[in-house]
Protein backbone atom coordinates (compact mmCIF):
# COMPACT_ATOMS: atom_id res chain seq x y z
CA UNK A 1 0.00 0.00 0.00
CA UNK A 2 0.96 3.68 -0.85
CA UNK A 3 2.98 4.93 1.98
CA UNK A 4 1.78 8.34 1.18
CA UNK A 5 -1.89 7.62 0.36
CA UNK A 6 -2.02 5.16 3.99
CA UNK A 7 -0.82 8.61 6.07
CA UNK A 8 -4.57 10.19 7.41
CA UNK A 9 -4.82 14.11 6.49
CA UNK A 10 -5.54 16.14 9.52
CA UNK A 11 -8.33 18.35 9.45
CA UNK A 12 -7.44 21.39 11.53
CA UNK A 13 -10.00 23.32 14.11
CA UNK A 14 -10.41 26.18 12.21
CA UNK A 15 -11.14 24.20 8.74
CA UNK A 16 -14.80 23.49 7.56
CA UNK A 17 -14.46 20.49 5.53
CA UNK A 18 -17.59 18.94 3.80
CA UNK A 19 -17.98 15.78 2.02
CA UNK A 20 -20.40 14.73 -0.59
CA UNK A 21 -19.31 11.76 -2.18
CA UNK A 22 -16.16 11.73 -3.70
CA UNK A 23 -16.15 16.17 -3.75
CA UNK A 24 -14.53 17.18 -0.67
CA UNK A 25 -14.66 20.89 -0.30
CA UNK A 26 -12.40 23.04 2.53
CA UNK A 27 -13.56 26.03 3.63
CA UNK A 28 -10.70 28.66 5.72
CA UNK A 29 -9.12 31.69 6.47
CA UNK A 30 -7.63 31.89 3.43
CA UNK A 31 -10.27 30.75 0.93
CA UNK A 32 -12.43 27.72 -0.66
CA UNK A 33 -10.60 25.03 -2.81
CA UNK A 34 -12.78 21.47 -4.06
CA UNK A 35 -11.19 18.23 -5.36
CA UNK A 36 -13.53 15.73 -6.90
CA UNK A 37 -11.90 12.30 -6.50
CA UNK A 38 -11.17 9.23 -9.29
CA UNK A 39 -14.20 7.00 -8.94
CA UNK A 40 -11.72 4.44 -7.80
CA UNK A 41 -10.70 5.83 -4.32
CA UNK A 42 -12.84 6.49 -1.44
CA UNK A 43 -13.15 8.45 1.67
CA UNK A 44 -13.09 7.85 5.49
CA UNK A 45 -14.14 10.30 7.75
CA UNK A 46 -13.11 10.46 11.22
CA UNK A 47 -13.14 13.25 13.89
CA UNK A 48 -10.22 15.07 12.99
CA UNK A 49 -9.34 13.05 10.31
CA UNK A 50 -9.97 12.27 6.46
CA UNK A 51 -8.25 9.07 4.74
CA UNK A 52 -8.15 8.22 1.12
CA UNK A 53 -8.74 4.70 0.44
CA UNK A 54 -8.41 2.80 -2.87
CA UNK A 55 -10.96 -0.22 -4.55
CA UNK A 56 -8.03 -2.31 -5.89
CA UNK A 57 -4.65 -2.80 -6.63
CA UNK A 58 -4.37 -1.71 -10.29
CA UNK A 59 -1.26 0.45 -10.74
CA UNK A 60 -2.96 3.33 -11.67
CA UNK A 61 -5.70 3.20 -8.96
CA UNK A 62 -2.03 3.09 -6.48
CA UNK A 63 -0.72 6.18 -8.33
CA UNK A 64 -4.04 8.03 -7.64
CA UNK A 65 -4.03 6.85 -4.05
CA UNK A 66 -1.19 8.86 -3.23
CA UNK A 67 -1.50 11.91 -5.47
CA UNK A 68 -4.95 12.29 -3.92
CA UNK A 69 -4.00 12.34 -0.52
CA UNK A 70 -1.05 14.79 -1.12
CA UNK A 71 -3.38 17.14 -3.02
CA UNK A 72 -6.10 16.95 0.07
CA UNK A 73 -2.96 17.94 2.67
CA UNK A 74 -2.28 20.61 0.14
CA UNK A 75 -6.02 22.01 0.31
CA UNK A 76 -5.58 21.89 4.25
CA UNK A 77 -2.30 23.82 4.06
CA UNK A 78 -4.04 26.33 1.63
CA UNK A 79 -7.06 27.24 3.05
CA UNK A 80 -5.04 27.49 6.70
CA UNK A 81 -1.48 29.24 5.80
CA UNK A 82 -1.64 29.57 1.96
CA UNK A 83 1.06 29.34 -0.02
CA UNK A 84 3.56 31.89 -1.81
CA UNK A 85 6.38 32.82 -4.39
CA UNK A 86 8.51 35.74 -4.04
CA UNK A 87 10.02 36.59 -7.60
CA UNK A 88 13.33 39.27 -7.97
CA UNK A 89 13.97 40.90 -11.00
CA UNK A 90 17.61 41.51 -11.93
CA UNK A 91 18.45 43.95 -15.00
CA UNK A 92 18.77 47.68 -15.21
CA UNK A 93 15.53 49.42 -15.57
CA UNK A 94 13.21 46.40 -15.94
CA UNK A 95 10.64 46.70 -13.50
CA UNK A 96 6.77 45.39 -12.58
CA UNK A 97 3.66 47.70 -11.91
CA UNK A 98 0.71 46.12 -10.76
CA UNK A 99 -2.60 48.15 -12.05
CA UNK A 100 -6.03 46.46 -10.94
CA UNK A 101 -5.82 42.56 -12.35
CA UNK A 102 -2.97 43.96 -14.97
CA UNK A 103 0.67 42.84 -14.01
CA UNK A 104 2.99 45.05 -16.30
CA UNK A 105 6.71 43.44 -16.76
CA UNK A 106 9.46 45.82 -18.31
CA UNK A 107 11.89 43.74 -19.06
CA UNK A 108 14.09 45.32 -22.08
CA UNK A 109 11.69 44.22 -25.22
CA UNK A 110 10.56 46.66 -27.03
CA UNK A 111 6.54 46.20 -25.87
CA UNK A 112 5.81 45.47 -22.08
CA UNK A 113 4.61 42.11 -21.48
CA UNK A 114 0.85 41.76 -19.52
CA UNK A 115 -0.16 39.26 -17.46
CA UNK A 116 -3.67 38.99 -16.08
CA UNK A 117 -4.07 37.59 -12.74
CA UNK A 118 -6.03 34.71 -12.21
CA UNK A 119 -9.04 34.38 -9.55
CA UNK A 120 -7.87 33.04 -6.25
CA UNK A 121 -3.99 34.75 -6.59
CA UNK A 122 -3.11 37.94 -5.32
CA UNK A 123 0.11 39.88 -6.65
CA UNK A 124 1.74 42.35 -4.46
CA UNK A 125 4.60 44.90 -5.88
CA UNK A 126 6.60 45.80 -2.72
CA UNK A 127 8.67 47.30 -4.92
CA UNK A 128 9.48 47.82 -8.87
CA UNK A 129 12.23 44.50 -8.83
CA UNK A 130 10.28 42.24 -6.29
CA UNK A 131 6.86 40.61 -6.73
CA UNK A 132 5.13 38.28 -4.32
CA UNK A 133 2.81 35.65 -5.79
CA UNK A 134 0.20 34.31 -2.90
CA UNK A 135 -2.80 32.50 -2.80
CA UNK A 136 -4.91 29.27 -1.25
CA UNK A 137 -4.31 26.98 -4.70
CA UNK A 138 -0.79 25.65 -4.65
CA UNK A 139 -1.25 24.95 -8.23
CA UNK A 140 -2.53 28.39 -9.33
CA UNK A 141 0.19 30.17 -7.37
CA UNK A 142 2.94 28.02 -8.73
CA UNK A 143 1.59 27.99 -12.38
CA UNK A 144 1.42 32.05 -12.32
CA UNK A 145 4.65 32.39 -10.96
CA UNK A 146 6.01 30.07 -13.25
CA UNK A 147 4.43 31.88 -16.40
CA UNK A 148 6.12 35.63 -15.09
CA UNK A 149 8.89 33.49 -14.70
CA UNK A 150 9.20 32.41 -18.11
CA UNK A 151 8.49 35.99 -19.45
CA UNK A 152 12.07 36.41 -19.26
CA UNK A 153 14.20 33.55 -17.86
CA UNK A 154 17.47 34.31 -16.22
CA UNK A 155 20.22 34.70 -18.62
CA UNK A 156 23.75 32.35 -17.47
CA UNK A 157 25.89 35.78 -18.33
CA UNK A 158 24.64 38.35 -16.65
CA UNK A 159 22.16 36.73 -15.07
CA UNK A 160 19.13 39.00 -15.80
CA UNK A 161 15.79 38.26 -16.01
CA UNK A 162 13.12 36.87 -13.81
CA UNK A 163 14.34 34.31 -11.51
CA UNK A 164 12.65 33.35 -7.83
CA UNK A 165 13.68 34.78 -4.71
CA UNK A 166 15.72 31.40 -3.63
CA UNK A 167 16.80 30.26 -7.21
CA UNK A 168 20.38 30.27 -7.66
CA UNK A 169 21.58 30.74 -11.38
CA UNK A 170 24.41 29.44 -12.77
CA UNK A 171 26.88 31.83 -13.97
CA UNK A 172 29.24 31.29 -16.74
CA UNK A 173 32.32 33.40 -17.55
CA UNK A 174 31.75 33.86 -21.07
CA UNK A 175 34.30 34.86 -24.11
CA UNK A 176 37.90 35.63 -23.11
CA UNK A 177 40.44 37.08 -25.44
CA UNK A 178 44.27 35.77 -25.46
CA UNK A 179 47.25 38.23 -26.76
CA UNK A 180 49.02 37.28 -29.50
CA UNK A 181 53.02 37.07 -29.54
Amino acid sequence: MSRIGRKPVMIPSGVDMKVDGLKVTMKGTKGTLELTLPTSLGLKQDDGKLEVTRSNDVKSTRALHGLNRALLQNMVIGVTEGYERWLSIVGVSFQAALAGNKLTLKLGFANDIVHTVPAGVTVEVPNPTTLRVHGADKQKVGEFAAKIRASRKPEPYKGKGVRYRDEHVARKQGKSFVGSD
